[in-house]
C-alpha cells in the first residue's frame, strides 16, 4: 500500500489516526526521557492523553447506537418518498417512523430512518444478497438491542441510493439481531446539506442532487 493511500485512509479514520498519533507521541517521548526528562516526560504525556481521547470517544460512538431489533416493518401499499427539486420527501407512516425505499450495492430494500442510531446498520440476509465488502480493519462494535448485547461486524456498502441521494463507501454494521430490517443511522444524514421534519414529512436534502433511478 501506498503512501497516499495510507493518508487518504487515515483521513477518513480520525479515531485510528488520533489512536496511532498518540501510540507515536507516547513513543517518541519516551525515547527523549533519557536525555531530557521533564521535555520527555511532559510529550510522552500528550501522547497518553490522545490515546485516552480517543478511547472515550471509540466509547461514545459505540454507546450511541442503541437501534433495538423491537422494529415493525412498513405494510405494502403506503406512500412511498418523493423527489420534489432538490428535495427528497419522506412522509411519516402510520408506525410513526419514516420508511425510505432505498438501493443497497443495486439492490432494493425498506431501511428505517433513525436519528439516534449514529452508524447505518444492514440485516445479514440484506448483506449476504448485496455483497457487502467487509472492512479493510475487521472492526466489530458491541450492539444493544431488545434481546441483549450482540457483535456487530463492520462492512462497506460500496453505494447506498434513495431518492436524489447517493452515498458511496458508507460505514455500516452487519448486525444479526435486526431481524429483516434495516436502518439507516446520522453517519449518512451527516452527509447531507440538510435534512429536516416538517408537517410529519422528513426533508432530505443533498449536496449534489443526482438524477432518480426509476429501475
Amino acid at each position: 500500500m501506498e503512501l497516499s493511500e495510507i493518508t487518504s485512509y487515515l483521513a477518513a479514520q480520525p479515531l485510528l489516526a488520533l489512536a496511532l498519533g498518540g501510540i507515536f507521541v507516547s513513543i517518541l517521548g519516551g525515547m527523549m526521557r533519557r536525555g531530557v526528562p521533564i521535555l520527555g516526560g511532559f510529550v510522552r504525556g500528550v501522547g497518553n492523553l490522545g490515546l485516552l481521547a480517543a478511547l472515550l470517544l471509540t466509547i461514545a460512538q459505540v454507546t450511541r447506537f442503541t437501534t433495538g431489533t423491537d422494529i415493525a416493518l412498513p405494510q405494502l401499499g403506503m406512500p412511498r418518498q418523493s423527489v420534489e427539486g432538490r428535495e427528497t420527501r419522506v412522509p411519516m407512516q402510520p408506525d410513526g417512523h419514516f420508511w425510505i425505499r432505498a438501493r443497497v450495492n443495486g439492490l432494493e430494500r425498506d431501511f428505517l430512518v433513525d436519528t439516534g442510531a449514529t452508524l447505518t446498520a444492514i440485516s445479514s440476509e440484506t448483506a449476504r444478497h448485496a455483497d457487502l465488502r467487509a472492512n479493510p480493519l475487521r472492526r466489530s462494535v458491541m450492539m444493544r438491542t431488545a434481546n441483549g448485547t450482540i457483535r456487530a461486524e463492520v462492512a462497506t456498502i460500496d453505494e447506498l441510493r434513495m431518492g436524489n441521494i447517493v452515498a458511496r463507501e458508507l460505514d455500516a454494521v452487519v448486525a444479526p439481531g435486526l431481524g429483516d430490517a434495516n436502518v439507516i443511522g446520522m453517519n449518512l444524514l451527516s452527509r447531507l446539506a440538510s435534512w429536516r421534519v416538517e408537517n410529519n414529512t422528513l426533508i432530505l436534502v443533498p449536496h449534489h442532487p443526482q438524477p432518480v433511478d426509476e429501475a
